[in-house]
């Protein structure tokens, strides 16, 4: 069996910032990392959920909407994935991303947080949503990194796995 591409990436080095994780047949999924895996304690899960649900509300709204086919968090909870349709870079990625934050900055309620709107409507945390949203604009803006570091895996049957 193969490994998964995003399994190839060394996350003992992985800095916060916005990584282009695969490019599919016009499709491009974007890293958004929020957090420094290993290193910094994961978003907790009540602000992710709340972030999952306003940042997918801004794109599906912006002047990108119909190029938007997924925004959710990553199972690591240390950041979200956004897939786009067509051909956008990390540079688009950062401005879409910090003007989206700061959106969110000025939003007093998460949409869709009631019994019918959402599967577990009791998990959002708002002001620590907010806090992580202000950490990582700081972060797109004066220490950016978008840059993967690459492992070589052996599988194990023996073969080496590395994407280069």
């Amino acid at each position: 069996m193969e490994v998964i591409q995003s399994f190839t990436i060394d996350h003992t080095h992985l800095k916060p910032g916005i990584y282009i994780s695969r490019m599919d047949d016009g499709f491009t999924t974007f890293d958004i990392r929020i957090t420094e895996p290993n290193h910094e304690p994961a978003v907790a899960p009540g602000a992710i959920h709340s972030l999952e649900h306003l940042m997918a509300t801004w794109f599906r709204n912006s002047a990108v909407k119909n190029d938007v086919v997924y925004v959710g968090p990553m199972g690591c909870l240390t950041g979200m994935y956004i897939i786009m349709k067509g051909n956008y870079s990390v540079a688009d990625m950062r401005s879409l991303t910090i003007e989206c934050l700061e959106w969110i900055l000025t939003q007093n309620e998460v949409p869709a947080t009631t019994p019918e709107t959402c599967g577990n409507y009791l998990l959002h945390d708002l002001p620590m949503c907010h806090w992580e949203c202000r950490r990582y604009i700081d972060r797109l803006r004066n220490d950016f990194h978008s840059e993967y570091t690459k492992l070589q895996v052996t599988l194990s049957d023996g073969k080496v796995f590395a994407d280069a």
